[in-house]
């Protein structure tokens, strides 16, 4: 049986999907953009502005599960620019302790609403 986890403390879904599932014991979080959920709108900023709300939101989806970024398991970085990959992990470390999830970070050609950074992500629940 899966679950529908939403906040109303992380942007809401622009489109069909949630913003994570649970199945059993998994957790998938949908990718998060730079989405400010109180307005629904692009946060203003660079990169680093930009990968701190995305943290942020995926923060407030884990929690709406009754967890926290300690639960991840894999993560994937989607970045507009490679160039970025320093500033968008510094931000990204800040918010994980060891034993960190597994990761892949790739460059895509563009994003939604033609944002820097987004992340997804799976989590195991306790």
């Amino acid at each position: 049986m899966k679950q529908v986890i939403a906040t109303t403390s992380a942007p809401a879904a622009i489109g069909p999907y949630s913003q994570a599932i649970r199945a059993g014991q998994t957790l998938y979080l949908s990718g998060q953009i730079p989405l400010d959920p109180a307005t629904g709108q692009i946060i203003d900023g660079d990169v680093r502005a930009q990968t701190l709300q995305v943290m942020q939101n995926l923060q407030a989806v884990l929690e709406a599960a009754g967890t926290d970024f300690s639960a991840l398991v894999k993560t994937t970085i989607f970045l507009h620019d490679l160039a970025d990959f320093a500033v968008v992990n510094e931000v990204y470390a800040s918010f994980l302790t060891p034993p960190f999830p597994a990761r892949a970070t790739v460059q895509v050609a563009r994003l939604p609403r033609e944002v820097a950074v987004e992340i997804d992500g799976i989590a195991v629940l306790a």
